[in-house]
This record gives C-alpha cells, sequence and structure tokens, in this order.
C-alpha cells in the first residue's frame, strides 16, 4: 500500500497556485498512477498533460494541467522522498557509522542504502537491499547514474565483507541495469589483505566488462577510526600498499583507455598521498565522476586555483589568516598559498593541520574535523583576522561541527572569527583575498 502524499507547500506564481491546490491536500493520484515517492512523481510529471487526483477533507476532485514536459508544478513536500528512508540491512566490516563513538546525534547512526538517493544524490549502494519492484522501476524509469559499492565481484567474499548471505547474488543486479543500458559508478573500500592484490584485480577486471554502461570505479582506502571494539581486525593501508594499488590501476587505466576513451578505474587522493606519488593530471580523472568519493579532490581543487589565480594581478592588501584543515590536504594548500603570496605578498597566511583526535589520528580528511578537536588545537595561538575553513566541516545548511559544537561557540573559544569557504579552487582564492565565497546557506555535510 502507498502512503497518501500530503502536499506541504505551493510555490507562489506556479501551475499548483494557478490550479487551486493547497497545503494540506491529498495526492491520490496523477493519471491515474499513485505515487510512491518521489521517483514516481517526478516521473509521472513528465507527462505534459496531467489529471491530478486530490483528496481536501472529505471530498475529492480531480484538477487537470497541459503544461511543458520539463515545467515543474511548484508543489513542495517537506520529506524530499516523499517516502521513509531505506536504511542498510548489512554489516559491512568497514562500515564508518559501527566506529562512531556513543553519545552523538541519532541522524550520525543512520545507515542508508536508498537506491532514489544514489540516482537524486549521489549515495552508493549495496543492491542487497533492493526488491523486484525497485529494480524494474530503476530500469522502467531508466535511472542513471546508479552508484554501487561493490568493493569485491567474488560472491563468496563479498558475503563475508558486507556480512550478507545474500551480497554475492546481488552482484547479478549489475547485468539487468547493464542489459538496460542503465549508467553506471562503482567503489571499492581496500581493506588491505582482503579485498587487495589479486582479489582487487579480479574485481577491476570483471567490472570493466561492463564498460561503456560503468563509467567509473574509484578505490578508496578503508577509514579506520579508534571505536573498533568488538569489530573485524582491519589494518590500514600503508605507503607500500598504496604505491601497489595504483601501479595496479594505472596499467588497467593504460589497456582500457585507447578502447574506450575512458581512464575508468580510478585511485583516490590519499593513495597518491600515501605513496607520495604526483597527483594525475585532469584528464586522467575522465570528468571528475567519482570527485565526492576523493578522487581527483585536490587536482581539481589546484587547478581550479590556478585558473582563477591567472586572472589576477595582484595588490597589496594585507591580512593575517589561518586555514584550519585535515591533515591530508594541509601540503596542498601550503603550496596554493605560495602561489598566491607571488602576487599577493602582504596577505600573510598559517595552514594549520588539525589532527583527528575525536576519530583517531587515522582519519586525515578535513570533512570530519570536530569543533572539539579544532578548539583545543587552534585556542591560544596568534591566528590573525580570521580563521578559514571547509563547509564540509559543518551539518548542510547550519553553523554546527559534527560533535554538535557551533561556529559561534568555537569563535569564542579561539577569540577568532571563523569563516567557512565554499569548495573549489576559485572560491579558495576568493576567501585568501578576504571575498564571501556562499550566496546562501552552507551545503555542508547531510546529517
Amino acid at each position: 500500500m502507498y502512503k497518501d502524499q500530503r502536499i506541504d507547500g505551493i510555490l507562489p506564481g506556479s501551475i499548483a497556485e494557478e490550479l487551486g491546490l493547497e497545503p494540506g491536500d491529498i495526492i491520490l493520484s496523477i493519471n491515474g498512477d499513485p505515487v510512491e515517492d518521489v521517483l514516481d512523481y517526478r516521473f509521472l510529471c513528465k507527462d505534459e498533460f496531467l489529471s491530478i487526483l486530490i483528496r481536501r477533507g472529505d471530498e475529492e476532485g480531480v484538477f487537470e494541467v497541459e503544461k511543458d514536459a520539463d515545467e515543474d508544478l511548484g508543489i513542495v513536500f517537506d520529506d524530499g522522498l516523499m517516502d521513509e528512508y531505506h536504511s542498510c540491512c548489512n554489516k559491512c566490516m568497514f562500515c564508518f557509522i559501527d566506529q562512531m563513538p556513543p553519545g552523538m546525534r541519532p541522524t550520525l547512526y543512520f545507515k542508508d542504502d536508498d537506491e532514489r538517493l544514489s540516482f537524486l544524490q549521489g549515495n552508493y549502494i549495496t543492491l542487497t537491499n533492493l526488491k523486484e519492484h525497485d529494480i524494474q522501476r530503476i530500469i522502467d524509469y531508466h535511472l542513471s547514474p546508479i552508484n554501487i559499492s561493490v568493493h569485491t565481484m567474488n560472491p563468496g567474499l563479498r558475503c563475508r565483507m558486507l556480512h550478507n548471505r545474500f551480497a554475492g547474488d546481488s552482484l547479478r543486479i549489475i547485468d539487468r541495469f547493464y542489459d538496460a543500458g542503465i549508467t553506471m559508478n562503482a567503489q571499492i573500500v581496500l581493506c588491505p589483505g582482503i579485498n587487495d592484490g589479486s582479489e582487487l584485480e579480479f574485481t577491476i577486471s570483471s567490472l570493466s566488462g561492463y564498460l561503456p554502461h560503468m563509467e567509473s570505479v574509484s578505490v578508496v582506502p578503508v577509514g579506520l577510526t579508534r571505536f573498533r571494539e568488538g569489530l573485524p581486525e582491519l589494518t590500514p593501508v600503508t605507503p607500500e600498499g598504496a604505491a601497489k594499488v595504483i601501479d595496479l590501476v594505472e596499467e588497467w587505466q593504460k589497456k582500457l583507455y585507447p578502447e574506450y576513451g575512458l581512464h575508468f578505474i580510478h585511485a583516490s587522493d590519499e593513495f597518491y598521498l600515501s605513496a607520495g606519488r604526483p597527483l594525475p593530471e585532469a584528464d586522467r580523472y575522465d570528468g571528475y565522476l567519482q570527485l565526492e568519493n576523493g578522487v581527483g579532490m585536490l587536482r581539481s581543487l589546484t587547478d581550479d586555483f590556478e585558473d582563477a589565480l591567472s586572472d589576477e594581478s595582484g595588490d597589496a592588501r594585507s591580512a593575517e589568516l589561518t586555514i584550519a584543515t585535515g591533515v591530508l590536504a594541509a601540503d596542498t594548500l601550503r603550496g596554493l598559498v605560495e602561489r598566491f603570496n607571488q602576487l599577493f605578498p602582504n596577505v600573510h597566511v598559517r595552514v594549520i593541520p588539525v589532527i583527528n583526535h575525536f576519530f583517531g589520528e587515522l582519519i586525515t580528511v578535513a570533512g570530519l574535523i570536530t569543533g572539539s578537536d579544532l578548539t583545543e588545537q587552534l585556542k591560544g595561538r596568534d591566528l590573525g583576522d580570521k580563521v578559514l575553513i571547509t563547509v564540509n566541516m559543518l551539518r548542510s545548511g547550519e553553523r554546527v561541527f559534527l560533535d554538535d559544537m557551533t561556529v559561534e561557540e568555537a569563535e569564542e573559544i579561539i577569540e577568532t572569527p571563523i569563516v567557512p569557504i565554499a569548495q573549489g579552487g576559485e572560491a579558495f582564492l576568493r576567501a585568501l583575498m578576504g571575498e564571501e565565497t556562499f550566496p546562501g546557506e552552507y551545503p555542508g555535510y547531510e546529517r
């Protein structure tokens, strides 16, 4: 049974307002079809002629509209999915959420494995949650891209890694998506001694058979916090292990690119930094298909910064700034600051890598820095006019860190204004130049 879809708002000047629809109205069907969730709503509303069955109080009525195929009705739903989120049914040996400390906000412990979020927000799904209805709907609506957490193409090993006896069988869904022409991306969380070496090569080889519909595959190192009591024993990626992964990835890139025009398999930035290898040039990232997985993020940041800086002539402006970031990106940001100072020599910038004591020192990305770590390592220091941080440290739409400390509370502790800056090289340059980088609310992380 589908739940009734309650309208929570109507945009001014919209088609819905012209029709006379009101908040509180219930959508029963569109063109005779029930509306399960946002996917049904979006697909059904693509038609140019709509007959919308509405219940208002105890009465039902039909509202008809003729519109352009891509024209929005202007109906607002408080729940973006128009349904409950699908939670994960696995217990992956490397799951980051299982490595969270107690006492944090409840939303941080929710494990989603929702195919709708894969299409709408780029989330990765394991496929183990999909029912036949879900699979067929992806195919019928031709939802693309679908992002898949594969980890290994060895069915038995996948069952072990995901701690789910159906995890191997669910790999067959990839064949159905391929046959339907669904665009896919995949990720592999690399756990040394488990799915690396010959297992990694088998996985890359198997996934390459889904080209060109499988557009990209990322390999990312397992993230290990200090909260792993009772969890499977895992080891971090070493510099030597990182070098082996890069060698294997680049060997496959050379093999696949001449035939498909795609490099296909990519190692995340962390592998290159760990191995002390230079980052690949921009063309090797195939348009940065896996940027949110940390694949090419530093290359994109550097190139965008250099492009924006080339349009500047420099001046004598002066400022004292501090950049607080994760250990992973610190050296890259120092290099960009040096380039910046060639044109703006009177802007003095200190880059401070914040060590992650909250989750453990193996966690080096800026997006997982808490307010407590930030303030403990900055308080009492001469920080200049302001402290710049990436918006990824803050909850979406709010000025709140992962540990619920607010930006205002952090500012009081370090006695210096904190300025969140947007992602990207140009935004970083504008922040160094003292310009605002946000037109509106902070995008941040989702939870």
